[in-house]
């Protein structure tokens, strides 16, 4: 059974997490011609459009209410309305999704009603759909945020109304939580299509923030995702998988206006995970597995016997949201290596089916301190980890969000068998690069030239 070490600190000493709020917005750029617009201040807004920038190297479509001291201590409806106005007649947007800040929800804001009012008073902006979701940055993180606005996009979205469920044979729906980069989404809906069936993912950052040159010079929305009539056919699928255990309220909604059955998975890194994917697919599918995918488990295989001498027994520090932190320690523990420590900056319930012996609920300074006590040999966390192992003198692989001054960190396939094979192959070269493990030759003073001893002696 873990061990969930609770927070014991009145604050947080280098923050390890992303808020809610930007999980929202992720989710947001995920549909198609959708633009996220933060009901909060300016400041809230701009450093978390850094954030997104930095990591994806792309632009990105992310606007505000820009609230000030007026509008905070007064009231901010007439910003939102204004602001909803203003956006769905400049940009024509399919959809606009409206998470809150901090600032809002300690102002007591009720975003529902505040799109209700926007509705009230625009009604020539019925046909753009307004979804808003209650995400506070002091509470939860960036994968609670993410699958908070999923389920509101469900709602605002699908039919309440069981519909011909199977009625399409071939499609499958995909729930994906904010674990996933859009590498893994799109390795993830090329290894459905290989069993003969057709992924609708939702959402799907894979074709919006994937890193491509879109055909337009600018556009003020996503570029890519499910369109909104998409949404409409999820009752007609064969069935749903889930991908993330941060995504069971997702699931629980579309289960319940669809019918749709639905495969749940906390993550499908490593190996028992990724076959039991594989397995999933051919069943719903009936056909056999593809020969290329077999070839995939195959070199994954090799993968773990080539690279076990170095990762065997390598003492490993993580740092992550829960279900990134779940199949992380799933695909290290796979190869013999052991978790030391793992920090995530949230609870979630599938920390306790982690198969780890400690969680603890903190920050980067939580990992410093943890990761020096078991001598950690590498650590694994996003580009806040840096300072963290130069202190502490090991190498860091990056992953999560966010990765800054770091190139093609979201492009990165870390699920099924060939993310795990190339997981494998970075972290052995990292660990070779440090010299883990190496007996370094001693070189006597003796067999030196007169002036090296003498230098040799002094220091």
């Amino acid at each position: 059974m873990t061990e969930i070490v609770k927070r014991n600190k009145a604050l947080s000493v280098n923050p390890l997490k992303a808020s809610s709020t930007l999980g929202a917005a992720l989710a947001f750029m995920g549909m198609d011609r959708c633009v996220p617009m933060i009901h909060g201040s300016q400041g809230c807004t701009a450093f978390g459009k850094i954030f997104f920038i930095q990591h994806f190297q792309e632009p990105i479509p992310l606007q505000t209410t820009a609230l000030d001291q007026i509008g905070t201590v007064m009231g901010s409806y007439e910003n939102l309305i204004e602001g909803l106005h203003t956006l769905a007649g400049q940009a024509q947007p399919a959809m606009i999704g409206v998470p809150t800040s901090g600032l809002a929800e300690v102002q007591g804001f009720d975003v529902s009603m505040g799109v209700r009012e926007f509705r009230a008073a625009h009604p020539e902006h019925d046909a753009i759909k307004v979804v808003p979701v209650t995400t506070p940055d002091y509470r939860g993180a960036l994968e609670s945020g993410f699958a908070q606005a999923v389920t509101e996009i469900i709602r605002a979205c699908v039919p309440d109304s069981p519909r011909h469920v199977g009625e399409r044979r071939r499609q499958i729906n995909v729930l994906v939580g904010a674990s996933l980069t859009p590498g893994d989404i799109e390795y993830l809906k090329e290894t459905i299509e290989a069993f003969g069936l057709r992924p609708v993912v939702v959402p799907d950052i894979s074709d919006s923030l994937d890193g491509h040159l879109a055909p337009e010079s600018y556009t003020p929305c996503s570029t890519g995702g499910p369109p909104i009539n998409e949404m409409e056919t999820l009752g007609l699928a064969v069935a749903t998988l889930v991908i993330g255990a941060s995504m069971a309220d997702p699931a629980d909604e579309l289960r319940r206006r669809t019918g749709v059955p639905d495969i749940r998975f906390d993550h499908i890194c490593g190996l028992d995970a990724s076959d039991a994917l594989i397995m999933t697919l051919r069943d719903l599918s009936g056909q056999d597995v593809p020969e290329r995918i077999d070839r995939q488990r195959a070199q994954f295989l090799d993968a773990m016997l080539d690279t076990h001498f170095m990762m065997g027994f390598t003492r490993v520090a993580i740092a992550a949201d829960p279900d990134l932190l779940v199949a992380l320690a799933a695909l290290i523990k796979g190869t013999g290596a052991e978790v030391t420590t793992a920090v995530t900056p949230i609870y979630a319930p599938v920390l306790t089916r982690s198969g780890l012996s400690t969680v603890k609920i903190g920050d980067l300074e939580d990992l410093d301190i943890a990761a020096r006590e078991t001598e950690a040999e590498i650590l694994i966390t996003n580009s806040h980890g840096v300072a963290v192992a130069d202190r502490l003198g090991i190498p860091l692989y990056r992953a999560g969000f966010p990765q800054f001054h770091w190139f093609g960190g979201f492009a990165k396939v870390w699920v099924g068998y060939r993310g795990g094979r190339q997981a494998l192959f970075d972290l052995a070269n990292i660990l070779t690069a440090a010299e883990r493990g190496e007996i370094h030759p001693y070189r006597s003073v003796y067999g030196q030239k007169p002036e090296y001893r003498a230098e040799a002696k002094s220091a």
